[in-house]
């Protein structure tokens, strides 16, 4: 970040409190795989907010900006944004602390507590919040995100091309999502973008939002990077799912639970697929650290998912016998090289 943005930056967020730069305080105040960066505001009082700087030529702030303020008066829990220069790129937001919920994941229990909390969440948002006005997650968007993975993670960081059973697999998971309602997804639902505050669970990160498949976030959060649920607890969390969607009307009758988790297994396996391939792309295209060593906790979610989907047994097997070697195998010459000599 240029000294002449910061300077900006400081000077903007000191005015929207009638101040002089001198009298407040920037410290950064963490960051994410985008181009946003965040600072924490400390003003003579000693209250703080978070300052975000998303330079307009690299990110649109304005999704951000209109669903906080929807969800906002839809008595959704996220950052009230108390002001906005979107032609420069600044926001001034609540600050909701350093504590993103993984960081409470300190055993099974809590772990199990924290994600029951999550889950409600996504009820909340889901029943309160109007898809209407979101990008459709359709099948352009679907297809998108599963395509990130042959193009980024096996042709430009392995080298490898899609095995053949990849192209029935590709369609029956679009075709899987797509049979779900459409309701509003956050799209990010991850431990890192909820945040305990004051008794309550905050979303942040949600300007991705679509309305999208009824399981999506509900993967996002089970499926994650912070914890590996066992088959049986996995099976259970979204058994509850269906029950709460059941039963406030997001889910009629005519989807029985045992097809719920097949369709869920399925998102499960489209999402990790998607992850796998944007990982590389983080590294590669935008020289982003740390989102390889990542891969195997995805890799062995993909494996989950597919041991639920014996109808895709072709590409399960090729997943074992030469995509799982093959990360293996990337990864050790990449530390290796890495090491001190």
């Amino acid at each position: 970040m240029s000294s002449s943005r910061i300077n900006a930056l400081l000077t903007w967020a000191a005015t929207q409190h009638g101040l002089t730069p001198h009298h407040i305080h920037l410290a950064p105040a963490g960051g994410d795989a985008s181009f946003r960066r965040y600072f924490r505001l400390t003003l003579p009082s000693g209250e703080t907010q978070v300052v975000m700087d998303a330079p307009p030529d690299q990110e649109d702030s304005t999704p951000f900006v209109t669903i906080a303020r929807q969800w906002r008066a839809a008595g959704l829990p996220v950052p009230r944004v108390h002001a906005a220069d979107l032609n420069a790129g600044f926001l001034l937001l609540d600050d909701l602390g350093e504590t993103p919920l993984q960081t409470l994941f300190t055993d099974t229990d809590a772990v199990h507590d924290h994600t029951r909390d999550a889950l409600e969440l996504i009820g909340a948002l889901q029943n309160r919040a109007n898809p209407a006005a979101l990008l459709a997650f359709d099948e352009t968007l679907l297809g998108r995100e599963l395509d990130l993975f042959p193009e980024w993670h096996l042709r430009a960081w392995l080298g490898l091309p899609e095995p053949e059973s990849w192209h029935a697999l590709r369609a029956a998971l679009i075709e899987q999502a797509l049979s779900q309602p459409a309701v509003t997804v956050h799209r990010d639902f991850d431990a890192m973008n909820l945040m305990p505050h004051q008794g309550q669970l905050y979303m942040i990160d949600f300007q991705d939002a679509v309305a999208g498949p009824l399981s999506y976030d509900a993967i996002s959060l089970l499926r994650g990077r912070y914890w590996r649920f066992c088959q049986n607890e996995f099976d259970g969390f979204m058994a509850d799912v269906y029950r709460q969607a059941r039963n406030d009307g997001r889910l009629s009758s005519a989807t029985d639970e045992a097809t719920f988790l097949r369709q869920s297994h399925a998102m499960a396996a489209q999402r990790s697929l998607k992850v796998l391939g944007i990982f590389c792309r983080l590294t590669l295209r935008d020289g982003k650290r740390g989102y390889l060593e990542r891969l195997p906790d995805f890799l062995v979610h993909l494996e989950d998912s597919l041991a639920a989907l014996p109808e895709h047994a072709n590409f399960a097997d090729w997943l074992g016998q030469t995509l799982r070697p093959a990360i293996t195998q990337k990864l050790a010459t990449l530390d290796a090289q890495e090491r001190p000599k």
